[in-house]
Formats: C-alpha cells, sequence, structure tokens
C-alpha cells in the first residue's frame, strides 16, 4: 500500500471557486489503476468515499482464476472515470 496514502485521505479538502466554505468528505474519489488495491478500497469504504478505480488486468485475471472464491469485481463507473482529470463534478 502507498504510504502517504491514510494521511493525503485524512487531509483532502474539497474548495470550490467562491462557493462557500470547503466540503470535508467528497462524495467520491476518481484514481488510476495504481491505487486500486484491497487495502486502498478499504480505506475508502470506512471514510464513506466511493471508489472509482479500475481494476488491472492482472488482478482481473487472479480473480478470475480464484473463481466463487475470488470475490466480487469493485463497483466501477466507466462515464464518471472519465472526468478524473477535469476536477469535481
Amino acid at each position: 500500500m502507498f504510504p502517504m496514502f491514510p494521511q493525503l485521505t485524512r487531509d483532502l479538502r474539497i474548495h470550490l471557486a467562491g462557493r462557500g466554505r470547503a466540503h470535508m468528505r467528497p462524495e467520491r474519489l476518481r484514481g488510476d489503476k495504481a491505487y486500486c488495491s484491497r487495502a486502498i478500497h478499504g480505506q475508502l469504504r470506512g471514510r464513506g468515499f466511493l471508489a472509482v478505480l479500475p481494476e488491472p488486468a492482472d488482478q482481473v485475471g487472479h480473480r478470475t482464476r480464484r473463481g466463487s472464491r475470488g470475490g466480487r469485481r469493485p463497483g466501477f463507473d466507466r462515464v464518471d472515470y472519465r472526468g478524473r482529470n477535469s476536477g469535481p463534478p
């Protein structure tokens, strides 16, 4: 896991230009495939964030190979993911 990720999510603030004070909790967190891990998904779930992270191909293969013991695929909104570099929704 990334050692700075817990601190990053703890200190995360959303500032909207000229629209009142900063929000403490965003609705969702968009990221790249590098952030898709069981530990990070668990942290985001614990903080109440909706994770919009694509699953890397190797993880898909591992999960598929394990069959029913591999667990469910993490939810992923392809349309929402396209806006990951555009700022707040």
